[in-house]
């Protein structure tokens, strides 16, 4: 791991007041002046981040590394800030996404065109434009929820179930009713029951997921961000214990040599720390989550590598932005497209 990661350069909560009174009160509210850092960078890194997007590639939809994750950020951002001009942006950017879906079997949030209507169906409603916001909704609803689609969650059955989800939690539970939802759940179980008896693993685990028809177990595209996605959406306790000892490796060894970002980077690794805060209210993992923001407002100082696309919402400076903006309301921030 030693390899991947940068040493941390911060000291560790110590338990006493005076390690967080720059930073946090004793209620978890940010003081006046850490998160006016945290604006003025993330108004900063914007600007960055738009002149950047000049060269980006226009065809690109997705929410990944595409137009619909700048679109997202910038929706998440009004959300933040309830700035009209943010919505704006997010109109701008997921209009770009629209007019390049792939229109292939890629169904998912992520890396399909089910992120994109998404988005854009929740941007279409705050600006009131029904017609355009009932359009992207009839367009995310499959006629064929069965149709050789994979599990996983980049670009199978859980990314799209994601999509409807994102609409609910949006717009409210109506927008996409239960029994669609179930119906895609259903599969899913359904299809890991199988595939648990195919590889007889049922007594090691009720379910299993392939990818590329090997038994799996990863986040993206295997069961841990299938079983993650199905626990977070009905409720089930998470392992806290095991995830308290993550958070641990993840304090020494998070600052990585990829950079800043959600996917490969700071910015992503500081989510744990801010799932651990809401579980726990424990002020050492909101230290660590503001020690790593001040990490990712030195943005490009530290002689991380350069993305393949630098600005993107998972790859690049946009997810920086991100979770910058979310860390200003600790214990509503969620790691965009995956945790509810």
């Amino acid at each position: 791991m030693d390899t991947r990661a940068l040493k941390n350069p911060y000291p560790d909560y110590d338990g006493s007041p005076a390690s967080t009174q720059a930073l946090f009160d004793s209620q978890g509210k940010l003081t006046p002046e850490f998160a006016h850092r945290l604006s003025s960078k993330i108004v900063e890194l914007l600007g960055v981040m738009e002149n950047g997007l000049r060269s980006a590639d226009p065809r690109n939809c997705t929410a990944y590394t595409g137009w619909a994750g700048i679109a997202l950020l910038y929706l998440h951002l009004h959300e933040v800030f309830r700035e009209s001009s943010f919505l704006q942006k997010a109109l701008e950017h997921v209009s770009q996404s629209l007019q390049c879906l792939t229109r292939r079997h890629d169904v998912t949030f992520l890396c399909g065109d089910a992120g994109p209507l998404a988005v854009a169906a929740v941007v279409y409603h705050r600006l009131q434009r029904d017609f355009f916001f009932f359009s992207c909704l009839t367009g995310l609803i499959l006629p064929d929820q069965n149709s050789g689609l994979p599990d996983e969650l980049l670009y199978g059955r859980v990314g799209y179930l994601y999509s409807l989800v994102f609409i609910n939690q949006h717009l409210g539970k109506d927008r996409i009713p239960d029994v669609y939802i179930q119906q895609i759940t259903q599969a899913v179980l359904q299809s890991g029951e199988h595939l648990s008896r195919k590889f007889r693993v049922q007594n090691q685990s009720p379910l299993m997921y392939e990818w590329y028809q090997e038994q799996y177990v990863g986040a993206a595209h295997g069961l841990a961000g299938i079983y993650y996605f199905l626990m977070q959406a009905f409720g089930v306790p998470q392992y806290l214990e095991d995830a308290l000892q993550c958070g641990e490796v993840v304090w020494w060894y998070g600052l990585l040599k990829k950079g800043y970002g959600l996917c490969h980077g700071a910015a992503g690794n500081a989510y744990t720390f801010l799932a651990l805060y809401r579980q726990t209210q424990d002020p050492k993992y909101l230290y660590r989550a503001c020690m790593f923001a001040d990490w990712c407002m030195n943005y490009g100082k530290h002689g991380c590598r350069t993305p393949d696309t630098p600005f993107s919402l998972f790859e690049g400076m946009a997810g920086t932005i991100y979770f910058l903006a979310d860390l200003l309301n600790p214990m509503r921030a969620r790691f965009p497209a995956f945790e509810v």
